[in-house]
């Protein structure tokens, strides 16, 4: 299986909710699965198999979670699939699945349980023959890429007052704020909120420099434990976080100064805690989803390496991953933002040329980001990588960052 979150967002740049998007088989490896063979196991929902692993609250942060149903899957036992609470989940349903009896009555049926209802992927000319299951729908999923949003905002707004319109397949800021300024939406949907720049403020605050000089020390060969230690100490939170984290650690006396924790955790274990740590500081005047977009990225390419033949070189992967939003946190194209980092050439060119021998797993990333299965699974192929390794490397990270959350607010 195959499976990814994709953030939906308010217009405050909140995460609102996540919409799963999975897929359960490679038709590369498996052709026949493109026939008859593709129904097999249908009625086994993906996204409730991953909300049972993980749990709304380490997942979603306790936000609602967009989950899709088949015309086969729609009529799966759900609440013997997932324990969830009702009003967490959302069944996405599209016009794959008729507006006939059988199935408004089962629409019907799962919103009497409590769970609520979306709907995407309809065309204009579909709308009037949608009314008996247009109106079970709290959320209607709206392109603004295929369809006249804005008219469509009106129809909707008018017969279906109480479903909540998202505006989705959104790339750029620009049409995210036209949308926002012209009101009418509850969420936002779309790779606008991980867009590089283009042009660049002139100047970086100064907060940020800390955060980058002390990235900086830390991923040079050999570095000093004390001049980390000095820069960690002009910042509070860095501060109240380390000592924090050290104390947790030991068990017969406190720790007292940022010297001597740092000392306790030693360079290796410093330094994984502060490109993690300082991620979360680095981006804080950006949307949270951006740290969290990092962070599992950071980890989901360390845990590809192996499948790539890159193992020896996890560590870097992991940088890449986390200065991959490099270009949006600090408002410059990718190429400068990198003047301000000590990063390898391979990152380097992976990030700026996308060349170079790290450049394939970043590119898988990408494409498995944005749920480009056709993609991943003919990379996956070429590659040689199971299913079964991919869906383990982003499980992991998803396990690994609610784990790091975790710690955080205790």
């Amino acid at each position: 299986m195959l499976v990814v979150l994709v953030p939906m967002f308010d217009e405050n740049m909140a995460v609102g909710a996540y919409s799963v998007f999975a897929q359960k088989n490679n038709y590369f490896l498996n052709p026949a699965m493109l026939g008859t063979g593709q129904n097999d196991g249908a009625t086994s929902i993906a996204g409730l198999e991953l909300i049972q692993n993980i749990g709304v609250e380490a997942l979603s942060q306790g936000k609602e979670i967009l989950v899709p149903l088949s015309n086969i899957s729609i009529f799966a036992d759900v609440e013997s699939q997932c324990d969830a609470p009702h009003d967490k989940i959302v069944f996405l349903i599209d016009n794959t699945i008729p507006p006939i009896d059988m199935y408004v009555n089962r629409l019907t049926e799962l919103k009497e349980k409590g769970y609520k209802l979306a709907i995407r992927k309809l065309a204009v000319a579909e709308f009037e023959n949608y009314r008996s299951i247009l109106s079970l729908m709290d959320y209607v999923l709206l392109n603004n890429r295929k369809i006249a949003i804005d008219k469509a905002k009106i129809y909707f707004g008018k017969l279906y007052p109480n479903a909540k319109l998202c505006a989705g397949n959104i790339t750029d800021q620009e049409t995210f704020e036209n949308l926002k300024r012209s009101g009418g939406y509850s969420l936002y949907e779309g790779s606008f909120y991980r867009v590089p720049a283009t042009k660049g403020k002139n100047d970086v605050a100064p907060l940020k420099i800390n955060y980058i000089e002390l990235l900086n020390i830390v991923n040079e060969g050999d570095f000093d434990l004390q001049k980390a230690a000095s820069v960690i100490s002009r910042d509070t939170a860095l501060t109240i976080s380390l000592l924090g984290m050290v104390n947790r650690m030991t068990v017969n006396s406190g720790i007292s100064s940022i010297n001597h924790a740092a000392a306790m955790l030693g360079q290796k274990e410093l330094k994984r805690w502060i490109n993690t740590a300082v991620a979360g500081q680095l981006y804080a005047d950006k949307p949270g989803e951006l740290t969290r977009l990092s962070l599992l990225r950071a980890r989901f390419l360390e845990n590809l390496a192996p499948h790539f033949n890159l193992a020896i070189r996890k560590e870097e992967l992991f940088l890449l991953g986390l200065f991959s939003v490099l270009d949006v946190i600090l408002e410059k194209p990718m190429e400068e933002a990198l003047t301000w980092m000590k990063v390898s050439g391979d990152i380097y060119k992976a990030l700026v040329d996308h060349d170079g021998p790290l450049n394939p797993v970043m590119e898988f990333m990408a494409q498995y980001e944005d749920a480009n299965w056709q993609e991943v699974s003919r990379l996956m192929l070429l590659e040689d990588i199971s299913m079964k390794a991919v869906q383990q490397a982003y499980m992991d990270a998803l396990c690994w960052y609610r784990d790091l959350i975790s710690d955080t607010k205790n």
